[in-house]
């Protein structure tokens, strides 16, 4: 081979590496959010365009994460950061002023708060105390156990993904738009399921599952906890018995989190069943997708409204 060819040789060789690495190593958006259901609704719109991580793990209380100084190191390096909003992850406020990153706080481009666009529930309409328990003065932030907010929740997080990349927001949008199919094919599928059950009465642990329970026809008749935090007391406890016996209810949900010794007492009393209801992706470690959480949720709420 002359050296010319080589030299050509050489020459495509050299181009045909340099594109490959523009391709398969161009910079992705670094995403940090504050749970594990955000991460993987920001997956699912970001694709191979974004690295995402979660704050949180599934299995922790959405209310009350321990801060740590590795979450100050993600949110340095944060293009995007992907929030639940009405005061539910306030907990990672401290560590965003901490990490003194001005393209995530509050109002910069890189700042996604998933609550905007959500018909909210359970909004105080007077002065709350401390007497009142755990409550929040936006409303009752765990609309995520919804699945029909995965609609503005996404949307809310393609309009974040475009301020950073808009030369990607035709792939964004199309992503978007093949999850919300996958979504609509699964909502037939649970609302078919959960059809016979309307109207069914059953107990929470804590105040979690009214936008689920509005979602499917359900009925919230009381929760363990006396007030939102406030554990239950043997005079509750004992009223909670009476009024689950006068309702017929078959089903206490507890978050993995939650302790069962009240719960389990119940339902020995009620003969109720105690169902570990995981609001979250990875609130038990079968549940990879926000998808597989509500697969798992209505199957297991299904079987044992059935018995």
């Amino acid at each position: 081979m002359s050296r010319i060819k080589v030299k050509l040789l050489l020459v495509l060789c050299a181009a045909f590496l340099s594109l490959g690495s523009y391709t398969y190593g161009a910079v992705k958006i670094n995403v940090v959010t504050t749970t594990t259901d955000l991460a993987d609704l920001a997956k699912a719109v970001g694709g191979d365009r974004v690295k995402v991580v979660s704050l949180s793990k599934g299995n922790q209380d959405p209310h009350f994460v321990d801060p740590k100084p590795s979450m100050v190191m993600k949110l340095k390096k944060a293009d995007l950061l992907v929030k639940v909003g009405m005061d539910l992850d306030m907990w990672a406020d401290g560590l965003i002023a901490a990490a003194r990153n001005s393209k995530i706080i509050y109002a910069a481009k890189g700042y996604v708060d998933t609550s905007v666009g959500i018909e909210r529930l359970e909004v105080p309409k007077e002065k709350i105390d401390a007497g009142m328990g755990h409550l929040h003065i936006h409303g009752n932030p765990h609309y995520q156990t919804d699945p029909a907010a995965a609609g503005p929740m996404t949307k809310n997080i393609l309009d974040g993904l475009c301020r950073i990349s808009p030369k990607d927001g035709e792939y964004f949008k199309h992503n978007r738009q093949e999850y919300l199919t996958r979504l609509d094919e699964k909502m037939d599928t649970w609302t078919a399921k959960m059809a016979k059950f309307k109207g069914a009465n059953i107990v929470t642990y804590h105040n979690s599952w009214p936008y689920f329970a509005r979602r499917f026809g359900l009925n919230v008749v009381e929760h363990i906890e006396p007030k939102p935090g406030i554990p239950p007391s043997p005079a509750h406890l004992a009223k909670l018995i009476k009024v689950m016996k006068e309702k017929k209810v078959k089903v206490i949900l507890v978050e993995p989190y939650f302790p069962l010794k009240a719960c389990r007492m119940v339902a020995k009393k009620t003969g109720a069943k105690v169902l570990i209801f995981p609001p979250s992706v990875g609130g038990i470690k079968e549940i990879k997708t926000y998808l597989e959480l509500f697969d798992y949720n209505i199957n297991q709420l299904v079987e044992a409204l059935s018995e």
